[in-house]
Order: C-alpha cells, then structure tokens, then sequence
C-alpha cells in the first residue's frame, strides 16, 4: 500500500484518542444533561483546545459537540415522554428537565428531528397507556 493511500485510509477512520476523546465529552455531557455545558468546560474536562475537541466529534459523530449535545438531549426528552403513562408530566417539565429553556424552539427542533411535536409524542403516550389498560380490565 502506498504511503498517500494509507495516509487517505488513516484519515477516514476515527483514531483511537479521538474516540476516546469524544466518550469522555459523551459522558461527562450524558451525566448533565440537564445543565448548559459551555466548550470551555468540555475542552477541560478531556484535555483538548476546542478546535481538537471539535475535530474529534466531527471525526467520530460527523457533527460538532453542541449538535452531539443537543441530539442527546431531545432522545432523553423523547424518552421521557414516549413513557409516561400517567399523564403526570407536561412538556414544559420535560423539556426544562432536560435543558431547553426556550420551549417554541424546543419544539421547533423536536419536531424537526422526530416529526412530531413533543406534545403528540406525550398524547399518543397516554392514549397508548390507556389502550393497554382497557385491554387489561
């Protein structure tokens, strides 16, 4: 194998540091999910300037930290919703429970990843909730 075309194939594939650099932003990030995480903090939490930490998520994920970020948190949001069978929680709780302030970019943004507004998402769960509970009875 040449020296260029091995060079191409090192570049295409995440390196090791880089992965771990990106599971250590993932779990730190996963662990306050509900607070804001400025780069700052995640640069120091793994031990690399911004633009390293950038080029790791970009390498590993295909999109920056802040997106990575965001995308964990309206799946945990999701989560949140898909289950609750009770009709207890509202989406304001869910949605500030898991960082997003702003509840109309919120949805915006839900309903562009899941296309579905997150107040759906919790209707079809408790109308699920309560199929299953007729059935029961």
């Amino acid at each position: 194998m040449s020296l260029n075309a091995r060079a191409a194939r090192d570049q295409s594939r995440p390196s090791r540091s880089h992965e771990d650099v990106v599971e250590c932003a993932e779990s730190y990030m996963r662990a306050h999910v509900a607070t804001p995480t400025p780069m700052a903090t995640l640069c120091r939490v793994v031990g690399r300037s911004e633009r390293g930490l950038r080029n790791a998520f970009y390498h590993v994920r295909g999109m920056s930290p802040k997106r990575s970020l965001q995308s964990e948190r309206l799946r945990g949001a999701r989560q949140a919703l898909s289950t609750d069978a009770s009709g207890a929680i509202s989406v304001t709780c869910v949605a500030t429970a898991y960082g997003f302030y702003e509840l109309g970019r919120f949805a915006a943004i839900y309903k562009r990843e899941f296309g579905e507004t997150p107040s759906e998402t919790l209707r079809m769960a408790i109308r699920n909730a309560r199929r299953r509970q007729d059935t029961q009875h």
